[in-house]
Formats: structure tokens, sequence, C-alpha cells
């Protein structure tokens, strides 16, 4: 089926259906559109509560998987995560299921300049280690996080051939990730997608990580490319550094983060709300690049 149109018409229609029972307070609140993705229109309902509506079906399939293992995961995590507190049920007019979350206050991640991201490489990292612990085998699957890179590799080369002016910043990144061991390990628990428009900043730091419809498990590596998509040289050593001292991961593990970040940095358009994440991350590289690290 084609994808339907998903607007705030739709999320009042489906508050005042399926919500409105379970808190009819909170379901008479005002709703208003605060972001839309790849995979979800956001839309805040009050002060206290978002919804995520799958605006195409491929992101209809991972809501079933965040509604079942968020709960557990995010028990261990030293910051909030939008758990979900109602899972709602597809209609006539919305076929797919969609979910009632707490909304955390503060500031997207993207929407902190780089230079003042150092307060956030703490919290981040160890987050990461809260996080990145052994999954069990009903650990909901994904196709596109957490695999060895080198299933990736012929269509990650021909993205990066069609990418504006980045080649030879993205190849050699590539190159070296897939060269790199796999992760040794048991598959660990993934976010899957922890870039700065995913995370969440306060005053006292890293107050939550959003978006869990990628949850999954594999390697961590994949998570670890946040090293990339959010911080500058230093705080990016600063970050290393810290997970380094935990000796949780293996010596090959920052290899394959920067080739994760080159998916993703690949992947995405500069026209797009992740242009700009795109950006950053093959200056990052690039500089790495020049250093010979």
């Amino acid at each position: 089926m084609n994808d339907p149109d998903v607007d705030v018409d739709v999320a009042r229609r489906l508050v005042d259906e399926q919500f409105a029972h379970v808190d009819p307070h909170a379901a008479r609140e005002s709703l208003r559109v605060v972001d839309v993705g790849w995979d979800n229109l956001i839309v805040r309902l009050g002060e206290h509560l978002a919804l995520r509506l799958p605006v195409r079906e491929l992101a209809a399939g991972l809501v079933p998987h965040e509604a079942r293992w968020l709960p557990e995961v995010a028990a261990t995590l030293p910051v909030r995560a939008p758990v979900p507190v109602f899972v709602g049920a597809p209609t006539a007019y919305y076929p797919w299921p969609w979910l009632v979350v707490p909304w955390i206050e503060g500031t997207v991640v993207a929407d902190v300049p780089v230079e003042d991201r150092w307060r956030l490489v703490d919290d981040l990292a160890d987050t990461m280690l809260a996080l990145h612990r052994p999954a069990p085998d009903d650990a909901p699957p994904n196709p596109f996080r957490g695999m060895p890179l080198q299933e990736r590799d012929a269509g990650v080369r021909a993205r990066i051939s069609d990418w504006p002016g980045a080649a030879d910043v993205l190849l050699p990144a590539w190159a070296a990730a897939v060269a790199a061991p796999v992760w040794p390990g048991p598959p660990l628990w993934l976010h899957g997608d922890p870039h700065p428009r995913n995370l969440v900043a306060d005053d006292a730091g890293l107050a939550g990580i959003l978006d869990f419809g990628d949850i999954t498990s594999g390697d961590p590596a994949n998570d670890l490319a946040t090293a990339w998509w959010c911080f500058g040289p230093d705080d990016r050593a600063r970050f290393i550094a810290r997970l380094d001292a935990a000796g949780r991961y293996d010596r090959h593990v920052w290899a394959r983060a920067a080739g994760w970040a080159v998916v993703v940095a690949s992947a995405v358009g500069l026209d797009t709300p992740m242009g700009s994440v795109a950006v950053h991350t093959v200056e990052q590289l690039a500089l790495e690049v020049r250093r010979g690290t």
C-alpha cells in the first residue's frame, strides 16, 4: 500500500479514539508537530508527552520492537529514554502501530554548537557503557545495524562515489573499517542510531537519548560512530579514552566505528535535516585522514 499522509489531524483522531480512555486529561491537551524525519512524525501532546507516528511502512515494523524491549533496556541507562506509555493500534485511516512516549525536555544536540558539546562527553560514554551489555538470543533483528561491515561494502562504496566531493575522505575510513576484524564478542544491545538529532542536552549534560526504533544487537562499533557524528577532535579523544579505559571493547572497534560514521554520512542528503550531521562527520574524518590516523 502507499504510505499514508500523516499530520496533526490524524494524530488528534488517534488520540481521541484510542488514548482518551487511558488518560482523559492528557488526551485533551493540545497537539503540535515538532519534528519529522525519515521514519516518524513527532507530535507533542501537551507539556509532558509526545506521539511517534511512523510515516513509512519500513519504520512501522520497528514500533513493536521498541515497545517490547525499550522498558528493559532503559532500566539500566543513566539518562532518560522515551519508554512508551501507550501503544496505539492500526486503524482504517492509519495502518500502523504508533506510540505515546514521555517528552524529554532539553535541546537536541544537533542544535548545540560543537564547541559546547564537551559537557556531554562523559555522560554519553557512560550511557554507551550502560547500554552495551550482552543481548538475549531473541533481541530484535535489524537488517541495517550492527552487522559486520563487510556485508555493506558494495552499497556503501556506491554511495561514496555519488557523495559530493568526499570520496578521498570517506573511502580511506571505509576501507580501514572493512579491513578490520569483526567484533569478537557476543552481540551487545545497540541503540542503532545515536546521532546528534537523537540526543538531548540540558544544562547538566546529556539529558536523554531518543528514538530506539532501530534497537537491535550486534557490534557496538555501530553506536560508537557517535564519536564522529557528535564531537570535534579533542572531545572525541576524551570520549574514546573514557571508553577504552573501561576495557569493554576490542582494539579494532574505533576503525569499525569510523566505518559506521561513513555509513550514515554517505546515506543522507545535504538538503535534509541530517545534512549538517553528514557535513560535520566528513569534516571530522578529513581531519584524521590528514593526520594519518
